[in-house]
């Protein structure tokens, strides 16, 4: 299958159809191009929890879609009665990865919406529609930062990313990070990228260089353990990442590495540069220390694609997100325009 960015998202990353969702399995590429489609709420929340379907701005997509698909499923004509019932559908959904703020931001929009409807049928159409609304502005968010995050890549530079922000991890036209990289080659813009591998799930070398290579835009793999070599070397011209949640002051949680890499980009004077849409800002959360951080299953560092890596029985810490401190970071890009410090101000004045 072709993909050409900016083209809406010709891969199908989270598609309603009506009664269910197509979603491309991400847990199989960049070798199989697999497509599921869902029509259980429950096996939405599973493919969230495996990362079937992952990055937060898709993420939030998904878990609209599967609030939709639980109302129609569900068999009552009592208001009182639909409404709990969803209720539980929402608690479950909510439960399924506890750091992306797309993916709360989603549900308690839904939820809103399901308490404003008067009758069981006029809700379920409503929240039908709003998913897709949900998924429509997400893309055009992503266009806008996309563009803005271009302004800041320098033409002829190398630019080094972490972990996948393009198409895959937003269901959009383009991606955060990877979107504005996308958009930089398409103004012209004669850049290279470095994209780590991303342990322990190498989401950087299986899908943000499988964009990239699709996208004819030269890249190049190195390991997490490289990036401070190609930084002190100062031919980085820029850091570029995403975001899963960003706190009221600026601090950033992101992929796990995210800060290695900003402090290595600060001690090098390399710019660091995170792109999200405002969906992904927390204004309820002070700081990155309020951040929840999702621990996973261990087997993942200590196994490759299911095959044992580490001694039989050994211990294995996985935190999946790490959490950077706004003064790492030099600028904040947004749907809504590009945020220096002061971050607490610009964000609350873009939210």
């Amino acid at each position: 299958m072709e993909f050409v960015p900016g083209d809406n998202a010709p891969l199908k990353v989270v598609v309603w159809l009506g009664n269910s969702v197509t979603i491309i399995d991400q847990t199989r590429l960049p070798h199989q191009e697999v497509y599921l489609e869902i029509s259980d709420y429950r096996d939405m929340v599973s493919a969230i929890k495996d990362l079937k379907v992952r990055g937060a701005p898709a993420i939030g997509i998904a878990a609209g879609y599967g609030v939709a698909l639980g109302a129609i499923n569900i068999k009552t004509g009592s208001r009182e009665d639909f409404l709990n019932e969803l209720e539980a559908v929402i608690t479950d959904i909510a439960s399924s990865r506890p750091t992306a703020r797309n993916l709360f931001w989603a549900v308690e929009r839904m939820r809103r919406v399901a308490a404003a409807g008067e009758s069981v049928e006029q809700i379920k159409e409503t929240l039908i529609s709003e998913a897709e609304k949900i998924q429509t502005e997400e893309s055009e968010a992503s266009t806008k930062l996309s563009n803005y995050g271009a302004e800041l890549i320098p033409d002829n530079a190398v630019v080094l990313t972490h972990c996948n922000a393009g198409v895959l991890a937003t269901a959009a036209a383009y991606g955060t990070a990877l979107g504005a990289i996308f958009k930089a080659s398409e103004l012209g813009k004669n850049i290279q990228v470095l994209a780590t591998e991303t342990r322990p799930l190498l989401q950087g070398a299986r899908l943000t260089v499988w964009e990239l290579m699709k996208a004819r835009i030269p890249a190049t793999v190195i390991t997490d353990s490289m990036a401070g070599h190609f930084l002190n070397r100062g031919n980085i011209g820029c850091v570029i990442v995403g975001a899963d949640r960003i706190a009221s002051n600026g601090d950033t949680a992101n992929k796990i590495g995210t800060y290695t890499l900003a402090v290595l980009a600060k001690e090098n004077e390399v710019p660091f540069y995170v792109v999200a849409p405002t969906t992904t800002v927390d204004l309820s959360l002070a700081s990155g220390e309020d951040i929840p951080i999702e621990e996973r299953d261990p087997a993942e560092v200590t196994h490759l694609q299911g095959i044992p890596i580490a001694p039989e029985g050994c211990q294995a810490l996985n935190p999946a997100f790490d959490v950077t401190p706004h003064k790492y970071i030099s600028a904040i890009v947004t749907d809504k325009g590009i945020i220096s410090e002061p971050y607490g101000e610009g964000l609350r004045g873009m939210v």
